[in-house]
Protein backbone atom coordinates (compact mmCIF):
# COMPACT_ATOMS: atom_id res chain seq x y z
CA UNK A 1 0.00 0.00 0.00
CA UNK A 2 1.54 3.48 -0.93
CA UNK A 3 1.93 5.97 2.20
CA UNK A 4 -0.03 9.11 1.93
CA UNK A 5 3.09 11.45 1.98
CA UNK A 6 4.05 9.36 -1.57
CA UNK A 7 0.47 9.82 -2.87
CA UNK A 8 1.34 13.64 -1.98
CA UNK A 9 4.38 13.61 -3.70
CA UNK A 10 3.08 11.94 -6.94
CA UNK A 11 0.95 15.60 -8.29
CA UNK A 12 4.29 17.48 -8.25
CA UNK A 13 6.66 15.14 -9.65
CA UNK A 14 4.18 15.23 -12.53
CA UNK A 15 4.05 18.83 -13.16
CA UNK A 16 8.06 18.81 -12.97
CA UNK A 17 8.31 16.31 -15.43
CA UNK A 18 5.48 17.57 -17.79
CA UNK A 19 7.48 21.09 -17.52
CA UNK A 20 10.58 19.67 -18.43
CA UNK A 21 8.71 18.07 -21.29
CA UNK A 22 8.21 20.94 -22.62
CA UNK A 23 11.43 22.61 -22.55
CA UNK A 24 13.30 22.16 -25.47
CA UNK A 25 16.57 20.50 -25.31
CA UNK A 26 18.40 22.30 -27.86
CA UNK A 27 17.18 25.61 -26.79
CA UNK A 28 18.54 24.66 -23.17
CA UNK A 29 21.80 23.79 -24.72
CA UNK A 30 22.05 27.12 -27.19
CA UNK A 31 20.71 29.23 -23.90
CA UNK A 32 23.81 28.07 -21.40
CA UNK A 33 25.79 28.67 -24.48
CA UNK A 34 24.70 31.74 -24.74
CA UNK A 35 24.46 32.72 -20.90
CA UNK A 36 28.06 31.56 -21.09
CA UNK A 37 29.27 34.06 -23.67
CA UNK A 38 27.51 36.78 -21.97
CA UNK A 39 28.71 36.30 -18.64
CA UNK A 40 31.70 34.84 -18.55
CA UNK A 41 34.04 35.74 -21.93
CA UNK A 42 35.03 39.55 -22.71
CA UNK A 43 32.05 40.51 -25.67
CA UNK A 44 35.00 42.77 -27.29
CA UNK A 45 38.91 43.02 -26.80
CA UNK A 46 40.14 46.46 -26.82
CA UNK A 47 43.70 46.55 -28.53
CA UNK A 48 45.99 49.54 -29.35
CA UNK A 49 46.75 48.43 -32.33
CA UNK A 50 46.71 45.55 -34.36
CA UNK A 51 48.56 43.06 -33.03
CA UNK A 52 48.67 43.38 -29.26
CA UNK A 53 46.19 41.06 -27.42
CA UNK A 54 43.86 43.30 -26.23
CA UNK A 55 42.04 43.85 -22.98
CA UNK A 56 38.70 42.07 -22.05
CA UNK A 57 35.60 44.39 -22.08
CA UNK A 58 32.47 43.18 -21.28
CA UNK A 59 28.95 44.19 -22.15
CA UNK A 60 28.18 46.39 -19.08
CA UNK A 61 31.77 48.37 -19.68
CA UNK A 62 31.40 49.20 -23.24
CA UNK A 63 27.82 50.52 -23.04
CA UNK A 64 25.79 52.91 -21.24
CA UNK A 65 23.30 51.06 -18.61
CA UNK A 66 20.19 51.54 -20.52
CA UNK A 67 21.84 49.90 -23.70
CA UNK A 68 23.16 47.08 -21.62
CA UNK A 69 20.14 46.31 -19.80
CA UNK A 70 18.17 46.28 -22.87
CA UNK A 71 20.55 44.33 -24.43
CA UNK A 72 20.29 41.61 -21.69
CA UNK A 73 16.56 41.78 -22.37
CA UNK A 74 16.59 41.14 -25.74
CA UNK A 75 18.75 38.09 -25.73
CA UNK A 76 16.44 36.81 -22.63
CA UNK A 77 13.39 37.36 -24.56
CA UNK A 78 15.41 34.90 -27.12
CA UNK A 79 15.80 32.18 -24.27
CA UNK A 80 12.23 32.31 -23.60
CA UNK A 81 11.57 31.54 -27.21
CA UNK A 82 14.13 29.18 -27.63
CA UNK A 83 13.45 27.12 -24.24
CA UNK A 84 9.72 27.33 -24.78
CA UNK A 85 8.02 27.35 -28.65
CA UNK A 86 8.45 24.91 -31.35
CA UNK A 87 7.00 26.98 -33.69
CA UNK A 88 9.93 27.29 -37.11
CA UNK A 89 8.93 30.77 -38.24
CA UNK A 90 8.86 32.39 -34.56
CA UNK A 91 12.57 31.10 -33.50
CA UNK A 92 13.83 32.24 -36.53
CA UNK A 93 12.70 35.69 -36.52
CA UNK A 94 13.80 35.56 -32.39
CA UNK A 95 17.50 34.36 -33.82
CA UNK A 96 17.18 36.84 -36.61
CA UNK A 97 16.43 39.83 -34.11
CA UNK A 98 19.16 38.80 -31.77
CA UNK A 99 21.65 38.58 -34.36
CA UNK A 100 20.43 41.63 -35.42
CA UNK A 101 20.80 43.06 -31.92
CA UNK A 102 23.74 41.05 -31.08
CA UNK A 103 25.36 43.15 -34.00
CA UNK A 104 24.43 46.83 -33.42
CA UNK A 105 25.86 45.86 -29.67
CA UNK A 106 28.94 45.02 -31.64
CA UNK A 107 29.02 48.51 -33.35
CA UNK A 108 28.32 50.27 -30.54
CA UNK A 109 31.07 48.86 -28.19
CA UNK A 110 33.28 49.49 -31.11
CA UNK A 111 32.19 53.29 -31.99
CA UNK A 112 32.35 54.08 -27.61
CA UNK A 113 35.78 52.79 -27.26
CA UNK A 114 37.44 54.19 -30.55
CA UNK A 115 38.77 57.80 -30.18
CA UNK A 116 37.80 60.49 -33.06
CA UNK A 117 39.73 60.22 -35.62
CA UNK A 118 42.01 57.29 -34.72
CA UNK A 119 42.97 54.97 -36.88
CA UNK A 120 45.33 52.56 -34.88
CA UNK A 121 43.26 51.58 -31.89
CA UNK A 122 41.47 48.54 -32.41
CA UNK A 123 38.19 46.67 -31.12
CA UNK A 124 37.47 43.12 -32.11
CA UNK A 125 34.68 40.72 -30.95
CA UNK A 126 35.81 38.83 -28.17
CA UNK A 127 34.83 35.31 -27.02
CA UNK A 128 31.81 36.08 -25.85
CA UNK A 129 30.54 37.79 -28.83
CA UNK A 130 31.73 34.91 -31.16
CA UNK A 131 29.91 32.35 -28.83
CA UNK A 132 26.23 34.45 -29.22
CA UNK A 133 26.47 34.27 -32.22
CA UNK A 134 27.24 30.84 -32.61
CA UNK A 135 24.04 30.21 -30.42
CA UNK A 136 22.04 32.55 -31.94
CA UNK A 137 23.55 31.27 -35.62
CA UNK A 138 22.50 27.90 -34.73
CA UNK A 139 19.03 28.44 -33.13
CA UNK A 140 17.79 30.25 -36.77
CA UNK A 141 19.53 26.97 -38.73
CA UNK A 142 17.19 24.80 -36.53
CA UNK A 143 14.41 26.62 -37.11
CA UNK A 144 14.83 27.01 -40.97
CA UNK A 145 14.91 23.23 -40.65
CA UNK A 146 12.07 22.95 -38.71
CA UNK A 147 10.20 25.12 -41.58
CA UNK A 148 11.26 22.44 -44.48
CA UNK A 149 11.80 25.61 -46.59
CA UNK A 150 11.62 24.38 -50.39
CA UNK A 151 14.69 25.32 -52.11
CA UNK A 152 13.51 28.55 -54.07
CA UNK A 153 12.92 29.56 -50.23
CA UNK A 154 16.78 28.48 -48.72
CA UNK A 155 18.06 30.45 -51.85
CA UNK A 156 16.01 33.82 -51.24
CA UNK A 157 16.60 33.55 -47.37
CA UNK A 158 20.59 33.02 -48.50
CA UNK A 159 20.31 36.10 -50.50
CA UNK A 160 18.45 38.16 -48.05
CA UNK A 161 21.23 37.59 -45.44
CA UNK A 162 23.76 38.37 -47.73
CA UNK A 163 22.33 41.47 -49.03
CA UNK A 164 21.62 42.72 -45.42
CA UNK A 165 25.17 42.09 -44.46
CA UNK A 166 26.78 43.98 -47.78
CA UNK A 167 24.22 46.51 -47.22
CA UNK A 168 25.56 46.74 -43.22
CA UNK A 169 28.97 46.90 -43.51
CA UNK A 170 29.07 49.83 -46.68
CA UNK A 171 26.65 51.73 -44.22
CA UNK A 172 29.37 52.51 -41.82
CA UNK A 173 27.88 51.76 -38.52
CA UNK A 174 30.80 49.37 -38.76
CA UNK A 175 33.57 51.24 -39.86
CA UNK A 176 35.14 50.95 -36.26
CA UNK A 177 35.07 47.13 -35.44
CA UNK A 178 38.87 45.67 -36.59
CA UNK A 179 37.69 43.37 -39.37
CA UNK A 180 35.71 46.20 -41.39
CA UNK A 181 38.97 48.57 -40.41
CA UNK A 182 41.34 45.74 -42.03
CA UNK A 183 38.83 45.37 -45.07
CA UNK A 184 39.26 48.94 -45.50
CA UNK A 185 42.89 48.90 -45.35
CA UNK A 186 43.06 46.23 -47.63
CA UNK A 187 40.32 46.62 -50.46
CA UNK A 188 41.81 46.20 -53.33
CA UNK A 189 43.69 43.51 -52.34
CA UNK A 190 40.54 42.02 -50.83
CA UNK A 191 38.85 41.94 -54.47
CA UNK A 192 41.71 40.62 -56.28
CA UNK A 193 41.90 37.94 -53.87
CA UNK A 194 38.13 36.91 -54.03
CA UNK A 195 38.41 36.79 -57.98
CA UNK A 196 41.37 34.33 -57.11
CA UNK A 197 39.25 32.54 -54.62
CA UNK A 198 36.72 32.08 -57.27
CA UNK A 199 38.81 31.37 -59.98
CA UNK A 200 41.20 28.97 -58.76
CA UNK A 201 37.54 27.06 -57.14
CA UNK A 202 35.54 26.81 -60.12
CA UNK A 203 38.61 26.46 -62.69
CA UNK A 204 40.14 23.42 -61.53
CA UNK A 205 36.11 22.15 -61.01
CA UNK A 206 35.43 23.09 -64.63
CA UNK A 207 38.55 20.79 -65.80
CA UNK A 208 37.86 18.34 -63.42
CA UNK A 209 34.25 17.66 -64.64
CA UNK A 210 35.49 17.42 -68.63
CA UNK A 211 37.76 14.36 -67.24
CA UNK A 212 35.78 12.70 -64.71
CA UNK A 213 32.66 12.39 -66.51
CA UNK A 214 33.84 10.62 -69.67
CA UNK A 215 36.31 8.00 -67.08
CA UNK A 216 32.61 7.72 -64.49
CA UNK A 217 30.99 6.58 -68.11
CA UNK A 218 34.30 4.05 -68.69
CA UNK A 219 34.08 2.91 -65.38
CA UNK A 220 30.32 2.14 -65.62
CA UNK A 221 30.50 0.79 -69.00
CA UNK A 222 33.64 -1.25 -68.16
CA UNK A 223 33.46 -2.48 -64.50
CA UNK A 224 36.68 -4.46 -64.51
CA UNK A 225 38.59 -0.95 -64.87
CA UNK A 226 36.58 0.38 -61.72
CA UNK A 227 38.61 -0.99 -58.84
CA UNK A 228 41.95 0.11 -60.31
CA UNK A 229 40.91 3.74 -61.25
CA UNK A 230 38.97 4.29 -58.08
CA UNK A 231 41.92 3.40 -56.27
CA UNK A 232 44.48 5.53 -57.63
CA UNK A 233 42.18 8.74 -57.33
CA UNK A 234 41.89 7.28 -53.57
CA UNK A 235 45.90 7.36 -53.16
CA UNK A 236 45.62 10.64 -54.52
CA UNK A 237 43.08 12.09 -52.40
CA UNK A 238 45.11 10.57 -49.18
CA UNK A 239 47.75 12.98 -49.81
CA UNK A 240 47.71 15.93 -47.96
CA UNK A 241 47.51 18.81 -49.47
CA UNK A 242 50.44 20.57 -48.56
CA UNK A 243 52.80 18.22 -49.91
CA UNK A 244 50.55 17.59 -53.11
CA UNK A 245 51.64 21.31 -53.71
CA UNK A 246 55.21 20.68 -52.47
CA UNK A 247 55.16 17.83 -54.52
CA UNK A 248 53.92 19.61 -58.15
CA UNK A 249 56.24 22.35 -57.57
CA UNK A 250 59.40 20.48 -58.96
CA UNK A 251 58.36 19.54 -62.22
CA UNK A 252 55.92 21.90 -62.88
CA UNK A 253 59.44 24.33 -62.37
CA UNK A 254 61.43 21.99 -64.68
CA UNK A 255 58.95 22.48 -66.99
CA UNK A 256 58.89 26.31 -67.46
CA UNK A 257 62.51 25.99 -67.35
CA UNK A 258 63.27 23.85 -70.49
CA UNK A 259 59.67 25.26 -72.44
CA UNK A 260 59.82 28.53 -73.20
CA UNK A 261 55.66 28.45 -74.31
CA UNK A 262 54.58 26.61 -70.86
CA UNK A 263 56.80 29.81 -69.22
CA UNK A 264 54.72 31.87 -71.12
CA UNK A 265 51.03 30.92 -70.61
CA UNK A 266 51.88 30.99 -66.63
CA UNK A 267 52.90 27.39 -65.79
CA UNK A 268 55.68 27.84 -63.43
CA UNK A 269 56.92 25.91 -59.56
CA UNK A 270 55.09 28.73 -58.16
CA UNK A 271 51.42 30.72 -58.13
CA UNK A 272 48.53 29.42 -59.66
CA UNK A 273 49.72 26.44 -61.74
CA UNK A 274 50.70 24.09 -59.18
CA UNK A 275 47.52 24.98 -57.01
CA UNK A 276 45.34 24.28 -59.97
CA UNK A 277 46.39 21.08 -60.91
CA UNK A 278 46.61 19.86 -57.77
CA UNK A 279 42.46 21.31 -57.00
CA UNK A 280 42.35 19.34 -59.87
CA UNK A 281 43.45 16.14 -59.01
CA UNK A 282 41.77 16.21 -55.94
CA UNK A 283 38.29 16.92 -57.58
CA UNK A 284 38.20 13.72 -59.78
CA UNK A 285 37.59 10.68 -56.94
CA UNK A 286 34.14 12.47 -55.78
CA UNK A 287 32.70 13.25 -59.46
CA UNK A 288 34.01 9.92 -60.81
CA UNK A 289 32.71 8.05 -58.26
CA UNK A 290 29.56 9.86 -58.22
CA UNK A 291 28.95 9.57 -61.79
CA UNK A 292 29.34 5.96 -61.48
CA UNK A 293 26.44 5.95 -58.65
CA UNK A 294 24.39 7.97 -60.30
CA UNK A 295 24.51 5.92 -63.40
CA UNK A 296 24.12 2.76 -61.74
CA UNK A 297 20.42 4.17 -60.10
CA UNK A 298 19.04 4.48 -63.22
CA UNK A 299 16.87 1.66 -64.39
CA UNK A 300 18.22 -0.78 -67.03
CA UNK A 301 14.12 -1.18 -68.19
CA UNK A 302 14.64 2.41 -68.96
CA UNK A 303 17.59 2.33 -70.49
CA UNK A 304 16.07 -0.57 -72.84
CA UNK A 305 12.94 1.00 -73.02
CA UNK A 306 15.00 4.15 -74.77
CA UNK A 307 16.55 1.94 -76.83
CA UNK A 308 13.42 -0.28 -78.21
CA UNK A 309 12.32 3.51 -79.40
CA UNK A 310 15.04 3.61 -81.65
CA UNK A 311 17.99 5.73 -79.76
CA UNK A 312 21.28 5.04 -80.36
CA UNK A 313 23.78 4.27 -77.28
CA UNK A 314 25.16 7.77 -77.26
CA UNK A 315 21.32 9.28 -77.30
CA UNK A 316 20.53 7.25 -74.49
CA UNK A 317 23.47 7.95 -72.45
CA UNK A 318 23.04 11.89 -73.08
CA UNK A 319 19.88 12.28 -73.32
CA UNK A 320 18.27 9.68 -70.42
CA UNK A 321 21.46 8.02 -68.50
CA UNK A 322 23.24 11.31 -67.69
CA UNK A 323 19.79 13.20 -67.62
CA UNK A 324 18.54 10.57 -64.39
CA UNK A 325 21.79 10.16 -62.72
CA UNK A 326 22.59 14.45 -62.81
CA UNK A 327 21.18 14.64 -59.43
CA UNK A 328 23.88 11.92 -58.09
CA UNK A 329 26.77 13.85 -60.23
CA UNK A 330 26.08 17.37 -59.05
CA UNK A 331 26.04 15.99 -55.31
CA UNK A 332 29.64 14.89 -56.06
CA UNK A 333 30.08 18.19 -57.60
CA UNK A 334 28.86 20.58 -54.57
CA UNK A 335 31.36 17.84 -52.46
CA UNK A 336 34.30 19.01 -54.48
CA UNK A 337 33.46 23.00 -54.97
CA UNK A 338 33.19 23.22 -51.18
CA UNK A 339 36.79 21.25 -50.80
CA UNK A 340 37.88 23.56 -53.36
CA UNK A 341 37.22 26.91 -52.01
CA UNK A 342 38.82 25.56 -48.44
CA UNK A 343 41.90 24.46 -50.33
CA UNK A 344 42.36 27.53 -52.09
CA UNK A 345 43.31 29.17 -48.62
CA UNK A 346 46.05 26.65 -48.32
CA UNK A 347 47.48 27.62 -51.74
CA UNK A 348 48.26 30.87 -50.67
CA UNK A 349 51.11 29.31 -49.28
CA UNK A 350 52.80 28.76 -52.56
CA UNK A 351 52.02 32.13 -54.26
CA UNK A 352 48.22 30.49 -55.45
CA UNK A 353 46.63 34.29 -54.23
CA UNK A 354 42.78 33.75 -52.43
CA UNK A 355 41.65 34.90 -49.18
CA UNK A 356 44.25 32.62 -47.61
CA UNK A 357 46.96 35.40 -48.39
CA UNK A 358 45.10 37.35 -45.71
CA UNK A 359 45.08 34.38 -43.37
CA UNK A 360 48.56 33.22 -43.51
CA UNK A 361 49.85 37.42 -43.38
CA UNK A 362 48.24 37.42 -41.00
CA UNK A 363 49.42 34.52 -38.78
CA UNK A 364 52.78 36.02 -39.55
CA UNK A 365 52.06 39.41 -38.08
CA UNK A 366 50.06 37.80 -35.34
CA UNK A 367 47.04 40.09 -36.39
CA UNK A 368 43.98 37.96 -35.34
CA UNK A 369 41.85 40.35 -37.61
CA UNK A 370 43.73 40.31 -40.59
CA UNK A 371 43.15 36.12 -40.19
CA UNK A 372 39.46 36.27 -39.71
CA UNK A 373 39.28 38.68 -43.26
CA UNK A 374 40.73 35.88 -44.94
CA UNK A 375 38.56 33.13 -42.85
CA UNK A 376 35.07 34.60 -43.01
CA UNK A 377 34.82 34.81 -46.36
CA UNK A 378 36.38 31.99 -47.61
CA UNK A 379 33.46 30.38 -44.93
CA UNK A 380 30.68 32.25 -46.45
CA UNK A 381 31.58 31.55 -49.92
CA UNK A 382 31.36 27.65 -49.45
CA UNK A 383 28.53 28.14 -47.39
CA UNK A 384 26.87 29.88 -50.21
CA UNK A 385 27.99 27.10 -52.98
CA UNK A 386 26.66 24.36 -50.84
CA UNK A 387 22.88 26.08 -50.47
CA UNK A 388 22.84 26.90 -53.94
CA UNK A 389 23.69 23.42 -55.10
CA UNK A 390 21.66 21.78 -52.75
CA UNK A 391 18.80 23.61 -53.93
CA UNK A 392 19.43 22.93 -57.38
CA UNK A 393 19.95 18.78 -56.58
CA UNK A 394 16.59 19.18 -55.04
CA UNK A 395 14.83 20.78 -57.79
CA UNK A 396 16.43 18.56 -59.73
CA UNK A 397 15.39 15.27 -57.81
CA UNK A 398 11.91 16.67 -57.83
CA UNK A 399 11.56 16.59 -61.91
CA UNK A 400 13.09 12.90 -61.40
CA UNK A 401 10.22 11.80 -59.55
Amino acid sequence: MSSPGLLMRRPAAARHTAVLAGIDRLGALLTLLGAAGLFLLPFVLFKANRIVPGDSRSVAQVLPLWASLGFEAMLAAVAAVALLIANGPLRLAAALGGIVGLAMALAAAANALTPPHNIIVRVAPGGGFWLLAAALGLLATDAITRMRPGPGVRVLLLGLFLGAAGLALTHGTFDNVSIVREYSLHASAFALAARQQVLLSVGSLGAAVIVALPLGILCHRAPRLKPGLLGALNVIQTVPSIALFGILMAPLGALAAHVPLAAAVGIRGIGAAPAVLALFLYSLLPIVANTVAGLKRVSPATVEAALGMGMTRWQTLTSVELLLALPVILTGIRIVLVQNIGLVTIAALIGGGGFGTFIFQGIGEMATDLVLLGAIPTVVLAFSAAVLLDALIEVLDRARQ
